[in-house]
């Protein structure tokens, strides 16, 4: 079979659901996606971002630098960029289920290779700048991989939602960025702590692999591949049409993704989601050393109180979408904005507030409950939004390729200025502002599309 055609959208099943089981079939296959591409994805992040709990272990042992820490997470937040907007356009006419699987497979072969080189160092069998090169490599192999999660996810949501709910179930959706978060600092921070630094990646590496059987069991790529009618029928929507054949199809996705390319309106989002994951993966990648820094406290306590953050996350994404959807009528300005103001005082009590455990808990509650809803609106949905059905993924990866380059460039910032400090000693003077500053841009931007309306083309 050739490689192409394997992962190419499924064409229509020959077999149609009959009638009366047609309602029936679809909300069951709906839900079962819904699971697949939330969970599966959650754990995609646990390959992502069991690195966030090493860095401590990982300066003590004497084997990397906070600098060279900052440029192996950028290999990875660079890759995924790249990557993210090149799969977006592949995933809107793809085999969601098989792109998704493939990316997650990738990704937990990258963690294991990274532990199994781990092992080697600490018994003297890699230098340690071999093993920063290796370390580079892989992880921005993993970027590359982990940018074929999100794209086929969220086409899911697409493919078998009607626009009345599609608000509702990408908040849900967007939780799987929290519960992968938070598996990772409770999860692998635990393995950390007590087996030491290297099993991090081993049982990111386990975790992936639970979502590569859960995708592949669970996910389905279309309506049509299972026998049932378009979505657009399914929805009755006013948009249903007479359906098209494979290449028509395929020629009018490129037609509308190549529009969504020059919608202004996509970029200005795509900007503020840049800043917002500055300020975002500043806490999820250095939150647990700055805590041990300094706060004084020591990588479980630190990396309990950061975990705090995703956890609460979920109930961010979880009511973003359905109040938008049920209070704003799909309006997400406003609530977009009430969380940015609230995600940068999170950020302000948390730099600035001091060492008081319950402090710091607050913190990390207002972060994430806030982080929550801006993962949801401002890291898709917004764009969504203005886009045709068919260039949801161009939108993504246009969204994608801003957020993970900005992601990036703040790891590889705050890694030189920590090591700025004077007699070796880590500074965060300037990280600090450098943090807040982002957060406080994230929601300025939005403000610049409050009067666009939806794209349309023909």
């Amino acid at each position: 079979m050739n490689i192409l055609n394997f992962f190419k959208v499924s064409a229509p099943a020959a077999v149609k659901v009959p009638a009366d089981k047609v309602d029936k079939t679809y909300k069951r296959l709906r839900f079962q996606s819904f699971l697949a591409g939330t969970f599966g994805y959650a754990l995609y992040y646990v390959c992502r971002l069991s690195m966030g709990v090493m860095k401590q272990p990982l300066i003590d042992a004497g084997l990397l630098n906070a600098t060279q820490l900052g440029i192996i997470g950028a290999c990875l937040y660079w890759a995924y960029a790249i990557f993210k907007l090149v799969n977006g356009f592949l995933a809107d006419s793809s085999n969601i289920k098989r792109f998704m699987a493939l990316g997650l497979t990738v990704s937990v072969l990258m963690n294991f290779i990274m532990g199994v080189l781990g092992v080697t160092a600490l018994n003297g069998g890699i230098s340690n700048s071999a093993l920063f090169a290796l370390f580079a490599v892989c992880w921005a192999i993993n970027g590359a991989s982990q940018s074929m999660g999100a794209p086929p996810a969220i086409i899911a949501l697409s493919r078998w939602f009607p626009l009345r709910i599609r608000g509702t179930y990408y908040g849900f959706f967007s939780s799987s960025h929290n519960i992968g978060e938070g598996l990772s600092f409770v999860f692998v921070g635990m393995l950390v702590a007590t087996f030491g630094w290297k099993w991090g990646f081993f049982g990111a590496a386990l975790a992936g692999l639970l979502g590569i059987v859960i995708i592949l069991l669970f996910l389905h790529d279309t309506p049509e591949s299972k026998g049932l009618p378009p979505i657009e029928v399914l929805a009755g929507e006013a948009d249903a049409k007479e359906e098209l054949s494979p290449d028509e199809k395929r020629a009018q996705t490129k037609r509308m993704q190549a529009a969504v390319i020059k919608n202004p309106g996509v970029w200005i989002l795509a900007a503020a989601s840049a800043f917002m994951y500055m300020s975002r993966y500043a806490i999820n990648e250095w939150g647990v050393i700055f805590m041990q820094d300094v706060k004084g406290y020591d990588l479980a306590g630190a990396a309990a109180i950061i975990g705090i953050n995703p956890i609460f996350g979920i109930i961010g994404t979880v009511v973003s979408g359905w109040l938008s959807d049920v209070l704003f009528k799909g309006d997400r300005k406003y609530p977009a904005l009430v969380a940015g103001i609230l995600e940068a005082i999170a950020l302000a009590l948390f730099l600035f507030g001091g060492t008081s455990k319950w402090l710091n808990v607050l913190a990390m509650v207002l972060f994430g409950i806030a982080i929550g809803v801006l993962i949801s609106f401002l890291g898709g949905l917004m764009a969504v939004d203005l886009v045709p059905r068919q260039a949801t993924g161009a939108a993504l990866g246009i969204v994608g390729l801003a957020s993970y380059a900005a992601a990036g460039l703040q790891n590889i910032i705050t890694g030189l200025l920590m090591d700025s400090g004077a007699d070796g000693l880590r500074d965060y003077t300037y990280v600090r502002w450098f943090w807040l500053g982002a957060a406080i841009i994230s929601f300025l931007l939005p403000m610049l599309n409050w009067r666009r309306k939806k794209q349309q083309i023909q």
